[in-house]
């Protein structure tokens, strides 16, 4: 048989349905193998390295990282994990078995079921996040660029950096949980994009932040 092997990261579980998507396109199989890793164990690897990246780069990748749900999600049934800084012979078992199950049930063309919904609505709103996150990080660079303009003074500009930087991972975390009164303040603004939503408000409460300063 003719296997693709996909090594990355594939933090976010969207990244790897886009995968299994392409699978199911082609009824083609489809399995994980996810290596896990503490961040200890991380750090220490990766300071050994010829070129290793900077230790907040891990930190970020370990909390963002989403491990494979057998329970939840039912097209991530072929997923093994293993404990990479633990390895055992039994591990190259598992690892057999899963390609050898993987190869006797190839993704269905036709299969479509709730956790595949789910999961495509995560894809869409995982996308939403991100247009949010690069609008915001522009508003928040041109914001700074503007109260530097405006002579606002070096350490109150490290304020309101923190301040703004701040208000967008609160705003993100919204816009992620859908759930808060930011979000039902967003439905009923103009804009019927949730991603819009949170950015014009963010918007408006940047310029409030900015006032202070100036």
């Amino acid at each position: 048989p003719l296997w693709l092997i996909l090594d990355d990261n594939f933090y976010y579980r969207s990244m790897r349905y886009e995968v299994y998507q392409l699978a199911r396109k082609y009824s083609l199989s489809f399995c994980q193998l996810f290596l896990e890793c503490p961040l200890e164990c991380c750090l220490q690897r990766n300071r050994l390295r010829s070129h290793p990246l900077p230790d907040q780069t891990i930190h970020l990748m370990a909390r963002k990282i989403e491990m494979p749900d057998l329970e939840k999600n039912a097209w991530e049934q072929n997923s093994c994990i293993l404990r990479s800084f633990d390895c055992t012979s039994e591990d190259n078992e598992q690892i057999i078995s899963l390609l050898a199950t993987a190869l006797e049930n190839p993704v269905k063309q036709n299969e479509e079921n709730t956790e595949q919904k789910e999961a495509d609505r995560a894809i869409c709103a995982a996308n939403a996040v991100h247009q949010a996150d690069q609008t915001c990080r522009r508003i928040i660079s041109q914001t700074m660029k503007d109260a530097k303009d405006k002579n606002v003074l070096p350490h109150e500009m490290k304020g309101l950096a923190e301040e703004l930087n701040k208000l967008k991972t609160e705003f993100l975390e919204d816009l992620r949980q859908g759930s808060n009164l930011k979000n039902q303040t967003c439905l009923q603004n103009q804009y019927s994009d949730p991603a819009t939503s949170v950015i014009s408000l963010f918007q408006h409460e940047a310029a409030n932040i900015v006032n202070k300063y100036i």
